[in-house]
């Protein structure tokens, strides 16, 4: 049972592009998915505690683009000795 309480270090972590100024590549976007998956299964595992889901219409010249990402919240009991904060 997993109790938020016990939560002492939150990561966040987008996936998908969330500036329309800055386009991420697909290599950016799978680091951010095995981050994620690390976070999820290596010790100490974290827990979902949220799900942000965004999107932005962009109008370029005649055609409309849809940036869409998601924003993981990653709630832990301590922060992970293997994670590095930019």
């Amino acid at each position: 049972m997993f109790d938020l309480s016990d939560v002492r270090y939150v990561k966040r972590i987008v996936v998908g592009t969330d500036d329309p100024s800055h386009v991420k590549t697909p290599e950016e976007i799978r680091e951010a998915q095995d981050l994620l998956n690390r976070c999820l299964s290596e010790s100490p595992k974290g827990t979902i505690i949220g799900i942000e889901k965004s999107f932005v219409v962009l109008n370029i010249g005649e055609h409309q683009v849809v940036l869409q990402w998601l924003c993981y919240h990653i709630g832990f009991a301590r922060k992970p000795m293997w994670l590095q904060d930019p």
